[in-house]
């Protein structure tokens, strides 16, 4: 059983940035992917970014350049660095924990919202 909270959402004007962070309590594995999604009124959810226990990362193309994951296994965290932030970034991201042995469990989400 694993447990997700994520925190850092909330309301920036356009450009601006945001830091997201994932705890993750329970069984944890080493080789666990972790990734962020994302989910916007209206449209299915999306993988904004992942990363692996060894700090392989993958963006989708609309975040490259601008957002960053990292993780820090000590603390079983991983964090989403946004940047140059856009109104089509406005969204529900969700934390994701993907193991081999305790399949996909998902946070509850934290609202991000890109306005002036």
């Amino acid at each position: 059983q694993v447990q997700l909270v994520e925190s850092g959402g909330g309301l920036v004007q356009p450009g601006g940035s945001l830091r997201l962070s994932c705890a993750a309590s329970g069984t944890i594995f080493s080789i666990d992917v972790m990734a962020w999604y994302r989910q916007a009124p209206g449209k299915e959810r999306e993988l904004v970014a992942d990363i692996t226990n060894g700090d392989s990362t993958n963006y989708a193309s609309s975040v490259k350049g601008r957002f960053t994951i990292s993780r820090d296994n000590a603390k079983n965290t991983v964090y989403l660095q946004m940047n140059s932030l856009k109104p089509e970034d406005t969204a529900l991201y969700y934390c994701n924990l993907n193991s081999p042995y305790n399949g996909k469990s998902w946070g509850q989400g934290t609202q991000v919202t890109v306005s002036s």
